[in-house]
């Protein structure tokens, strides 16, 4: 999947947990929303595979239909 930089647009790289714009020189973190309700997506992970459940009545959600957001990223 291909991640671009909200503020400029270009392609992110995945570093360490977070995406990073050598561009910008910001690293953000990536958010899935379900398409329907717009909130946060709970992330399964198994064997290798990624997938998405919405807990507000939505159910499993498909990746091809999942909203990605990407908002500034902290250590905190």
């Amino acid at each position: 999947m291909d991640a671009f930089c909200p503020a400029c647009g270009q392609p992110m790289s995945w570093v360490s947990g977070h995406f990073h714009c050598d561009a910008c020189h910001t690293d953000y973190q990536q958010t899935a929303l379900c398409p329907d309700c717009q909130q946060p997506l709970q992330e399964l992970k198994a064997c290798g595979a990624v997938d998405y459940f919405c807990q507000n009545g939505h159910g499993m959600i498909s990746k091809k239909w999942i909203t990605f957001t990407y908002s500034p990223y902290s250590q905190e």
